[in-house]
């Protein structure tokens, strides 16, 4: 997976030094703007973008060696934050809830531009200062778990 973009049914990304990369096959199951206050301190940032897949479609390749998973913190029971230990690059969250399905930060995608956000979640907890007047639909919690479901 040494370059960008592995074949043009596949999706890629990786953290900023490299060390960390990912790639997917497959339609997404998400694609979102996050306001609650956890993904706000883990990125440092007044809203955090958000791609998901499913797991069964997805693969890690960390160090050049393929198949092999970032490091980690559990941030709460069940919720795996993903992050490069080289260069400290968030890089997923994973959340029992959301059962086989991973979400990706889209500025670690290759071609972050391509991202298409479909609605906010955590909406309740928005930062007051920000304004985004985008017309998407906002969930003031979590949304749906089913991706059927999901605006």
């Amino acid at each position: 997976m040494a370059s960008e973009t592995v074949s043009a049914t596949a999706t890629s990304g990786h953290c900023l030094c490299g060390h960390v990369r990912f790639q997917f096959s497959g339609e997404q199951t998400w694609a979102c703007y996050c306001h609650c206050h956890d993904c706000r301190r883990n990125c440092a940032a007044p809203v955090v973008a958000f791609i998901g897949t499913r797991l069964d479609q997805f693969q890690w390749q960390t160090g050049g060696v393929d198949g092999q998973s970032p490091k980690f913190y559990a941030s709460s029971p069940g919720v795996k934050r993903f992050f490069c230990d080289q260069c400290g690059t968030p890089m997923a969250f994973q959340a029992d809830h959301y059962d086989g399905e991973i979400h990706l930060y889209a500025p670690t995608l290759a071609d972050p531009e391509s991202f298409s956000p479909q609605f906010h979640v955590h909406h309740d907890s928005k930062l007051p200062w920000l304004t985004l007047d985008d017309g998407l639909h906002c969930y003031g919690g979590s949304a749906p778990n089913d991706e059927k479901d999901r605006v």
